[in-house]
């Protein structure tokens, strides 16, 4: 029987377990110092020496974010529909008000002329996100945002790495939010990281992270306990030293694959971007479904849609928008495993099975 090759695989050797294991023998457990070391060290490494901010998910990454730049009721903030429910989410959850707009068809990520039209006087902010790695047009949302007088908050949990006009993802908004669950391109384990561009906002943001309080028992507001742990820290700081690695090697598979396929849109890239695909996410214009299972059932070849229903149709949002490239991406978008730990027989087998159920599409 042949092996299944997975649609994305977390990466945990050695190096991990010795960190979790230090922690354990140290007896502290919760946020300590490896988490400050580990939001240094990403700074450094990631985000041009912004500070950093890290907190227990992703969601709580953007929820804290959102909060402590003061989003809150009465306030718009302009997403795309076409990402995880997560961005819309901590929208919400500030009592804050999501206005999906489309996305540009080329590159999956928020199409600057939409995000003007929708801007009002209640809009805040417009949170791009730089979906599937590659970073969404940077320049030409800075200059909405200038001219219009609203922030930039960046999505960036599929970005690691990944850069516009040579400037990391990150470092554009007033603060920018990494994931780093287990299917990303780096992980402790659970968690997500904040870069944060004032001293302000990341005062705020650490506030909330931690019951209000940033000494003990001297709660300054109502807060959220979103602490990232020591052991889960660990696990990241590891992984940090490895990511550059990692990310070379998808850009390699990511390549390969491009080269190699035929019958479907490949990904493309733009001029100012530098991709790290999170997600190598084609296009297929008749049944896509039907090309998954294909691919699933007859070649062992892991696959995934991100994603099929826009979050504007969503049972918690139910929005009734015209929204036609959010509305055909989720009709057509189809990723392919590109992650590091793929063979070159892997590499071989994913473009044999791709093109072959392509050809009997046809």
């Amino acid at each position: 029987m042949v092996q299944p090759i997975p649609a994305a695989k977390p990466i945990i050797g050695k190096e991990e377990r010795e960190a979790v294991d230090r922690v354990m023998q140290s007896g502290m457990l919760a946020q300590g110092p490896e988490v400050a070391a580990f939001e240094q060290e990403f700074g450094a490494a990631l985000v041009s020496g912004r500070a950093c901010v890290a907190t227990n998910s992703g969601t709580s990454g953007l929820h804290l974010g959102l909060l402590a730049a003061g989003v809150g009721p009465g306030d718009e903030v302009i997403v795309p529909s076409f990402t995880f429910a997560a961005t819309a989410n901590s929208v919400a959850l500030t009592g804050a008000t999501p206005v999906f707009v489309d996305i540009e068809p080329t590159y999956f990520c928020l199409d600057p002329k939409a995000v003007e039209a929708a801007i009002t006087e209640k809009t805040k902010a417009v949170m791009p996100v730089h979906l599937f790695g590659h970073p969404a047009n940077m320049t030409a949302l800075q200059a909405i945002a200038d001219k219009h007088g609203i922030q930039i908050y960046e999505d960036a949990a599929q970005a690691h790495g990944a850069t516009w006009n040579g400037a990391p993802v990150g470092t554009f908004g007033e603060f920018a939010m990494f994931s780093l669950y287990p299917t990303k391109n780096m992980t402790s384990g659970e968690g997500g990281m904040n870069s944060v561009a004032n001293a302000d906002i990341e005062r705020r943001m650490r506030l909330f992270r931690n019951q209000g309080m940033l000494k003990q028992y001297e709660n300054e507001v109502v807060g959220l306990n979103n602490r990232m742990t020591d052991l889960h820290a660990a696990i990241g700081r590891v992984q940090l030293t490895k990511v550059g690695g990692w990310t070379k090697q998808r850009q390699e598979n990511a390549a390969f694959l491009d080269a190699n396929l035929a019958g479907v849109g490949v990904p493309a890239v733009a001029d100012e971007a530098s991709h790290v695909y999170h997600q190598y996410t084609i296009r297929v214009t008749e049944d896509r479904d039907g090309f998954a299972n294909a691919l699933r059932t007859e070649y062992g070849v892991g696959c995934g849609v991100y994603y099929p229903i826009p979050n504007h149709r969503l049972p918690s949002f139910q929005r009734e928008l015209d929204l036609p490239e959010t509305e055909k991406a989720a009709a057509e978008v189809l990723s392919l495993p590109v992650h590091p730990s793929l063979s070159e027989d892997d590499l071989n087998r994913i473009v044999a099975a791709v093109n072959t159920v392509a050809k009997a599409g046809a």
